[in-house]
């Protein structure tokens, strides 16, 4: 019997607040991230989303179990000016808007399609324009 080759379906990226339904079992989130799998998408996280996530009454082995299944993204220097370049070129500022911009410049160099999970629909709009699918958490 032959075996069926794996292919690459896309990419679902979770933002921080993606990454925190995850951790809190919320029973959407869990569900988008099981079909993803189904569907033989890579699923990662930008490293930079963890500060945003983790939270001093974050279980710590649940937060490892989760990011087990997780590819986590790092953000070296490459990254960070790419993400730069994003916020001057969308005006944000990179105060408020640094660790968007990070998630933002890693979901579009992700293997198409992308869709990104978060909760801030209206600035990942803006950095992501319509390179990404953005899904509301």
């Amino acid at each position: 019997m032959a075996r069926r080759k794996l292919t690459h379906e896309g990419t679902l990226l979770l933002d921080s607040e993606g990454l925190s339904k995850l951790l809190v079992d919320d029973a959407r989130t869990v569900a988008m991230v099981a079909e993803a799998r189904r569907r033989g998408m890579d699923v990662v996280i930008c490293a930079l989303a963890l500060i945003e996530a983790v939270r001093a009454r974050t279980d710590r082995r649940r937060l490892a179990w989760v990011l087990s299944g997780l590819r986590v993204a790092p953000v070296g220097e490459e990254e960070a000016k790419a993400a730069s370049a994003l916020l001057l070129r969308t005006g944000l500022h990179g105060h408020k808007y640094a660790i968007d911009a990070a998630v933002a410049e890693l979901a579009m160099r992700q293997q198409r399609p992308v869709a990104l999970l978060t909760s801030d629909l209206d600035d990942m709009g803006k950095l992501c324009e319509d390179h990404v699918r953005l899904i509301a958490v």
